[in-house]
């Protein structure tokens, strides 16, 4: 059974490198089909800035899913309703991650009383969240480390 936990970035420190690592494969082994090498290596770069990476986190406190243990996803969801990021582990796909991290996400934003959420997505997660009722609201080219990248704003909104 997924279970799905709040990061504490006083407990969770061990965690920052394994969201690094889903973040980071999930690009460039799953996002590769809808985008160049170039693009990939650039939205996810061999080097890691740790230090921003750990500030991030921390910031965002992502909420995680997990399998038997193992870390098989994360996704967060801002006070706003912005979901910055939502990640699935690559071997984990098709299996409930998605679904259990988004009803996770819409639990805490009707905890928050999140009237609209957003998110910036990829080409390869347009699908998923359309899935959920997320709809488009414009197409944009965003510039990542000298590569330009297609991605979708999506929202969907909630009946207070």
């Amino acid at each position: 059974m997924i279970k799905v936990r709040a990061f504490n970035a006083v407990s969770s420190s061990s965690d920052i490198d394994e969201l690094w690592t889903l973040k980071f494969n999930t690009i460039r082994k799953v996002n590769c089909r809808d985008y160049t090498q170039a693009q990939v290596k650039a939205w996810a770069p061999d080097s890691l800035d740790r230090e921003n990476w750990i500030k991030r986190v921390s910031e965002m406190a992502p909420l995680i899913a997990e399998l038997d243990g193992v870390i098989v996803g994360f996704a967060d969801l801002q006070p706003d309703g912005y979901i910055d990021h939502f990640f699935c582990h690559l071997d984990y796909q098709g299996r409930g991650v998605g679904k259990t991290l988004m009803k996770a996400i819409m639990e805490k934003g009707a905890r928050l009383g999140v009237p609209r959420y957003y998110s910036h997505v990829s080409i390869t997660a347009r699908p998923f969240f359309e899935h959920f009722g997320f709809t488009l609201v414009k197409q944009q080219s965003v510039e990542v480390r000298g590569e330009v990248l297609t991605n979708y704003v999506l929202e969907k909104r909630i009946s207070m």
